[in-house]
């Protein structure tokens, strides 16, 4: 029998993004809103799409060898699984997201030592619980399937635990966060058995790889352009983005060819320095992989 490796992709707000992100790192992904079984163009990979909340119990039990979850549900599962990297979906952000209490604007709920016998509603009841036992707080938690915000400012419940990144939606429902109970990121998991067996170590590492090598190139771009070579060291001094580039004489004498890759967030300010010393046939292009 053929060695298969059983993947867990998260289903809903990581769905689309992971797509693309199997895409550029060079698998073809077909999801159909049909099918929890998605189809890649790979015989060595049978993926399945999980809610992000179950991914690392069925992990965990050897139902799935690998999978892409937050650190949050796998704290909040108590799972033992083997994380295999964080990977870094967003690079417009840190890719950290927050658990907090939150409370309406006006309550006197300072701190968690004034929710003794209140009641807290949430996602993540296991995480909760475990921070009022450290804080030695009795209070009532109960599971929100949903619109948690609206318990508490409806007076349902006296506080709620919620899934934030900047905050902004708790303060347009006038709430107010009181401490912070865990940070959470995106991460590839593995079964313990799986990350034993020696093919299917192998192949996850090659996944992880082209996974890590498309999200290092999201912020990254390729540059080549041409210069005369006694200008060249002008670029490299004045320009540190430029260490270490790929230079390579042109059929035009006293010329050579140079080629880099550099972050996205300064092309803007190098090129015109780059055309200041000299340099012609300026071109940026996009990258798909960055494997370093």
């Amino acid at each position: 029998m053929a060695n298969i490796l059983k993947l867990g992709l998260p289903k809903g707000s990581l769905q689309d993004a992971t797509v693309a992100l199997f895409e550029k790192a060079g698998y073809k992904l077909v999801v159909s809103s049909r099918s929890y079984f998605p189809h890649i163009d790979d015989v060595e990979i049978k993926p399945v799409l999980l809610r992000a909340q179950e991914m690392s119990r069925y992990v965990e039990d050897g139902t799935l060898d690998c999978g892409i979850t937050g650190a949050d549900w796998i704290m909040e599962n108590g799972s033992k699984i083997d994380v295999v990297t964080e990977l870094q979906y967003s690079k417009a952000t840190s890719n950290k997201v927050r658990w907090v209490l939150a409370v309406p604007e006006d309550c006197g709920i300072r701190s968690v030592k004034d929710l003794k016998g209140k009641k807290i509603a949430t996602e993540v009841v296991g995480i909760t619980r475990k921070y009022l036992a450290k804080n030695k707080v009795k209070a009532d938690v109960e599971f929100s399937w949903g619109a948690t915000e609206a318990k508490v400012t409806s007076g349902l419940v006296d506080a709620i635990v919620e899934l934030t990144e900047t905050g902004s939606s708790l303060r347009a429902n006038k709430l107010r966060i009181v401490e912070t109970l865990c940070e959470s990121s995106t991460q590839f998991i593995a079964n313990k058995q799986a990350s034993q067996h020696v093919w299917k170590r192998r192949k996850i590492a090659q996944v992880v790889m082209l996974l890590k090598g498309a999200l290092a190139a999201n912020s990254m771009v390729g540059l080549k352009l041409n210069i005369e070579e006694k200008n060249l060291s002008k670029i490299i001094t004045d320009l540190p983005a430029l260490k270490n580039p790929t230079v390579a004489p042109l059929a035009r004498e006293g010329w050579v060819a140079v080629e880099t890759v550099i972050e996205e967030n300064i092309v803007r300010t190098i090129i015109p320095t780059l055309k200041e010393h000299g340099a012609q046939g300026i071109i940026e292009y996009s990258l798909n992989k960055l494997i370093v």
